[in-house]
C-alpha cells in the first residue's frame, strides 16, 4: 500500500490529481482550494528542493538500516528535508483552509507519504518532520502573501501621499 502512495506522490501527481478532482467536482470552493493547494506545493517545493537540499548535504540513511530491497531506488540528492512530505503537507494545509472536509480527506495520503519516506529508507525521521514544517510554511506564505503585498502597496501609496 505504501509503495502505491510513493508512486502516486512522485512528481506531485497525487496532488495534481486531487486538485483536478476538487476543481471539477467542488464548484467555486473546489477551484479555490485546488489553486491554493497547488500554489502551496510550488512554494514548498521551491523551499525544500530549491533551497533546503541545496544548502545541506545530508546523506540518505545507511543501507544497513533498511530491511528490504527497495533501498536501491533512492535518489542521490540530499536527504534533508523531505520534498515529498513538504508538498503533501503544503497541499493539505492550504486546501484545509479553503475547504476543511477536503483537507481532512487529503490528510490521510499526506500522512502516508510521510510514513513511506521513512519506511522506504529515503529519509531520516527528522527529514520528514522538517519537510512537514516547510510544507506548513509554504501554505502559510501562499495564504499571507497577497495580504502582505497589498499592505506594502498601501503603505507605499500613503508614504508618497504624505512625504516626510
Amino acid at each position: 500500500m505504501l509503495s502505491a502512495v510513493e508512486e502516486a506522490a512522485q512528481g506531485t501527481k497525487l496532488w495534481c490529481g486531487a486538485a483536478a478532482a476538487m476543481a471539477w467536482f467542488g464548484g467555486r470552493r473546489g477551484r479555490k482550494a485546488a489553486v491554493t493547494g497547488l500554489a502551496a506545493v510550488a512554494v514548498a517545493q521551491l523551499l525544500a528542493n530549491g533551497l533546503g537540499k541545496q544548502l545541506t548535504d545530508r546523506p540518505r540513511p545507511p543501507r544497513e538500516w533498511i530491511p528490504h530491497d527497495g533501498v536501491d531506488d533512492r535518489p542521490d540528492s540530499s536527504s534533508f528535508p523531505s520534498g515529498h512530505t513538504a508538498a503533501a503537507v503544503a497541499f493539505t494545509a492550504a486546501v484545509a483552509r479553503s475547504w476543511p472536509q477536503a483537507g481532512g480527506v487529503c490528510a490521510v495520503p499526506a500522512a502516508m507519504v510521510a510514513v513511506e519516506r521513512v519506511q522506504s529508507g529515503a529519509h531520516h525521521p527528522s527529514d520528514v518532520v522538517t519537510g512537514a514544517a516547510v510544507g506548513l510554511a509554504g501554505a502559510w506564505l501562499v495564504r499571507r502573501a497577497p495580504r502582505l503585498w497589498l499592505r506594502q502597496r498601501l503603505w507605499r501609496r500613503r508614504a508618497r501621499a504624505f512625504p516626510g
